[in-house]
């Protein structure tokens, strides 16, 4: 690989208040008894922060540009198939996934007992290594409250 390019992701959503016919999705693992995001697809802010740093690292702009939220086509979507999409555009030019990193950054849910189980989901639908790890905000946002999930996540593609 002669030259290589590196690409930064970043998401968040909210978590939803009420009862949803939806379920907490995150780098392609289901919590079922967690409050799910708020977001026009699956919402899982892990598959979209690794999908937009690929995009940013091949130069081809970011999820909304590929994935508008104002196509219902994209209407509960399954994030790591649009992970997949992502890889997709990058090959079309030449580019392989050299690795991702991703922080989560959450209070809930617990991210160690399912981590390995995402790292191994996320690297298939990217078709290379992809590492997941997870911090918590220690009590910041509104009053202390939970709000939500964040995801950062770095890329490197190499040809």
């Amino acid at each position: 690989m002669n030259e290589q390019r590196i690409g930064l992701g970043v998401d968040l959503h909210r978590f939803a208040q009420d009862a949803t016919d939806r379920q907490l999705v995150l780098g392609g693992v289901t919590f079922p008894d967690e409050r799910p995001l708020i977001g026009h697809s699956d919402a899982d802010a892990v598959a979209h922060a690794i999908g937009d740093a690929i995009l940013g690292a091949g130069g081809l702009g970011d999820l909304g540009t590929h994935f508008p939220d104002t196509d219902s086509k994209w209407h509960g979507a399954d994030s790591l198939e649009l992970l997949a999409a992502c890889i997709g555009l990058v090959t079309k030019d030449g580019w392989k996934l050299v690795n991702a990193d991703c922080t989560i950054i959450t209070e809930t849910p617990k991210i160690a007992p399912v981590r390995e189980e995402m790292i191994e989901r996320l690297s298939r639908a990217a078709g290379g290594p992809v590492h997941v790890k997870a911090t918590r905000p220690e009590g910041l946002g509104t009053l202390g409250r939970v709000e939500g999930v964040a995801c950062l996540a770095v890329v490197l593609l190499g040809r």
